[in-house]
């Protein structure tokens, strides 16, 4: 029995070893790229300056280079399967875009309909304002137009004033992308937030942390001035692993593991992707700041409730297929 189990144990490291080599083998060209597309946009820093339009554009399409190499990774070689539902979101259309966070696959999620939608390279994410230091990195956010921001937002005025300048003053096209919860969900955050909602009088959404309004509200203040951005995307992401809700994968897991959804299809033990996107155009939005608060809470809200039908809809599916297997196997 001893043996059988150290076999068994053996197999599973040769097993694990071979994943990571496929990874490092699949990963290791695109991080190539990736830093050659950091010194690129670094040295883009002059042009920025002087055309200010010019090098948005040509960040654009070193973004989608970038993008969409991971892209085809995770979906195409890694066999991740992102089912959707919801609005159609329109082609080429400017948009400010929020989404609840679970994990760095949620980036798939949205890359996902920004490419259906052809504005992969034109995505621009909220990020933290440390990495503006960070030799190439940060210069090549600098570049592209990334608000780098502390979520102090008396502090980020200048660098918000800075991003929305081109796009409500110079018309760049754009999916400005933020994850209003301001940081990953986990059961120990949920609890501080609803801790916080029962102290403050405010509702609880299910799944989700209650989300953070003000960088909400000052976006939309800022970008309902620009003629082309017309709406805003509200994109509720859902993962389930085998019986487990909300897990999403690692980051290396995306990179590494093939057959990511394959055996969720199967009835076994892989993962379920899934982003539910609402539009909402900018005009019908309300004007007043608290207002405009109230709006975002009340799709948080919702899309905690279309969790819930989410979950118990892949959670009797789930049952179903083991039924099935268990049938098939007797």
């Amino acid at each position: 029995m001893a043996n059988t189990s150290g076999a068994g144990a053996g197999a599973g490291a040769v097993t694990s070893l071979i994943r990571h080599l496929r990874g490092a083998g699949l990963v290791s060209p695109w991080l190539t790229w990736l830093l050659a597309a950091d010194i690129l946009l670094s040295l883009m820093l002059p042009l920025k300056l002087l055309f200010p339009d010019t090098a948005y554009d040509l960040s654009s399409r070193i973004a989608f280079s970038v993008w969409r190499w991971i892209q085809w990774l995770f979906e195409t070689r890694n066999r991740a399967v992102i089912s959707t539902s919801g609005d159609a979101l329109p082609s080429g259309e400017s948009a400010i875009v929020v989404a609840n966070h679970v994990g760095w696959s949620d980036f798939y999620m949205i890359q996902a309909l920004a490419l259906r939608a052809g504005m992969l390279g034109r995505c621009r994410w909220f990020a933290k304002r440390q990495l503006r230091v960070v030799p190439f990195l940060g210069w090549g956010l600098w570049v592209m137009g990334m608000p780098l921001v502390s979520r102090n937002w008396l502090k980020d005025k200048a660098e918000l004033d800075r991003v929305f300048k081109g796009i409500t003053g110079r018309k760049w096209p754009t999916w400005l992308v933020s994850f209003s919860e301001a940081t990953r969900y986990t059961p120990q955050k949920y609890a501080e937030s609803q801790k916080w909602c029962a102290a403050n009088n405010r509702p609880q959404p299910e799944h989700l942390l209650y989300p953070r309004t003000k960088g909400f509200v000052t976006t939309v203040q800022h970008l309902r001035k620009a003629p082309h951005v017309k709406a805003v995307y509200d994109l509720t992401i859902a993962y389930q692993h085998g019986k487990q809700w909300q897990q999403a994968p690692t980051m290396w897991e995306t990179l590494s593991v093939p057959r990511l959804s394959l055996a969720s299809q199967k009835g076994g033990q892989g993962y379920r992707f899934h982003v539910h996107a609402r539009r909402f155009p900018l005009e019908e939005l309300p004007h007043d700041d608290a207002e405009l608060a109230r709006w975002l809470e009340e799709r948080w809200v919702e899309k905690g409730e279309w969790l819930e039908r989410k979950r118990i809809e892949w959670t009797e599916v789930g049952n179903v297929g083991r039924r099935i297997v268990r049938f098939a196997e007797e």
